[in-house]
């Protein structure tokens, strides 16, 4: 007897094949001859678009033969998108394993016991351990480590994170940025976590403790204070933006001493996103940091003040579309977008930028001179399909596509 088709779909990681099959009637609840059902066998591969396709009719709840759901699976392999995921969709918290362990338990046991140190257990190897990062769409990463066959992620202490808040559970300041440190990484996703749990609290203390890190001789933890304040600020949605003044109080002088890249990363995120109007005072200056992301987060920045015709903004952005860096560039042609149709200079600039030696920036040179109904793009656009939900440029195109049909 033949591999079920759902099942070999699900094994192949081929989401739109396993979109196909099940609306094409295959039942969803398939096992394969372990008695695994799809679902569990997607979470295994640590396959978000299958795990997606497959849970909007899946039985969340199914328990395999190992006596585990779909979520616990996932938490027990460190995948913490798709237990958030499995969790946002309804996967309920209070089913325990084999061993009577709930997600909350099964996620503290591998955050207290280590990932390398359980992965060993379970494979019966001394190592070493086989490791390689996971990037996420979202930006932010994890590790991937692998023994004697078995696989696993480093999200077990991210998800502890986030599933705390759900049982009630509110842990200390310092703990969670001790969680954080343990990674050097700051775009690891617990640092994600741990700075949304914190800024979900909206509670005062909170951004005391934070702007307290600014004078903390490691990076890491000045980093994780400027992340945790701009998050508040950002996210806040107060009408009276309380915490904009005070950032940019605290940012303005603490931007000019910074010597951290990171940290710079998160402080003009924040100056770029805040609505004081002192707040776009260094972002020119910023465009010609060493830093690459700095340089692109202080070109995000300065939107606003290019659409008021800002020369010293229009000036900086136009010198960022020849950085050595390929992301900056980019970034100075999608800036370019806010300036007033009359600005001939920023049109003129995005066509001398489709011929860039980068493709992503040659696009959007092109879908930004169409939006800017400059029609000298069209031969870089032409090429490409705006109904092509997987492209890069997807949304670019459709941009471009609503802007050329609004009534379609």
């Amino acid at each position: 007897m033949g591999m079920e088709p759902l099942i070999g779909a699900v094994q192949s990681g081929d989401a739109q094949a396993v979109e196909a099959l099940l609306e094409a009637g295959a039942d969803p609840d398939t096992a394969d001859e372990h008695g695994t059902p799809a679902l569990s066998l997607a979470v295994d591969t640590f396959n978000l678009p299958v795990v997606e396709a497959l849970m909007r009719s899946a039985r969340l709840e199914r328990v395999g033969a190992d006596g585990r759901t779909p979520l616990l699976r996932a938490i027990d392999n460190g995948a913490c998108d798709i237990t958030n995921t499995l969790i946002s969709h309804g996967a309920h918290l209070w089913i325990k394993d084999a061993e009577g362990r709930d997600a909350l338990t099964l996620a503290r046991y591998w955050h207290e016991t280590g990932g390398v140190t359980e992965l060993r257990r379970r494979s019966g190897r001394p190592g070493p351990v086989g490791r390689r990062t996971v990037r996420f769409e979202s930006g932010t990463t994890c590790e991937e480590l692998s023994l004697g066959g078995v696989t696993v992620r480093t999200g077990h202490t991210a998800i502890l994170t986030s599933l705390e808040p759900r049982y009630g559970i509110s842990v200390p300041f310092d703990e969670l940025l001790s969680r954080a440190l343990t990674e050097p990484d700051v775009s690891h996703e617990v640092w994600w976590e741990t700075t949304y749990v914190l800024q979900q609290r909206h509670d005062p203390a909170v951004w005391a403790a934070a702007a307290a890190l600014h004078q903390r001789p490691n990076p890491l933890e000045r980093y994780f204070g400027a992340e945790l304040l701009r998050m508040i600020n950002l996210f806040d949605e107060g009408d009276d933006s309380p915490f904009d003044g005070p950032l940019v109080d605290l940012f303005l002088p603490w931007v000019a001493r910074e010597p951290d890249p990171r940290v710079t990363w998160s402080l003009t995120a924040g100056l770029a996103d805040a609505l004081d109007p002192r707040a776009g005072e260094p972002l020119p200056a910023l465009t010609r940091h060493f830093d690459g992301k700095v340089r692109q987060w202080a070109i995000g920045g300065l939107g606003p003040a290019l659409k008021m015709e800002s020369p010293e903004a229009l000036a900086a952005i136009l010198e960022r579309t020849g950085d050595k860096d390929a992301a900056v560039r980019r970034a100075a042609c999608t800036a370019l977008a806010f300036a007033p149709p009359h600005t001939v200079h920023a049109s003129d600039t995005l066509a001398t930028c489709l011929a860039d030696a980068d493709e992503s920036v040659r696009v959007e040179a092109a879908a930004r001179l169409a939006l800017r109904d400059d029609p000298r793009g069209d031969d870089v656009l032409s090429g490409l399909d705006p109904t092509d939900e997987s492209s890069p440029y997807h949304w670019l195109l459709y941009d471009v596509s609503r802007h050329r049909n609004p009534g379609h």
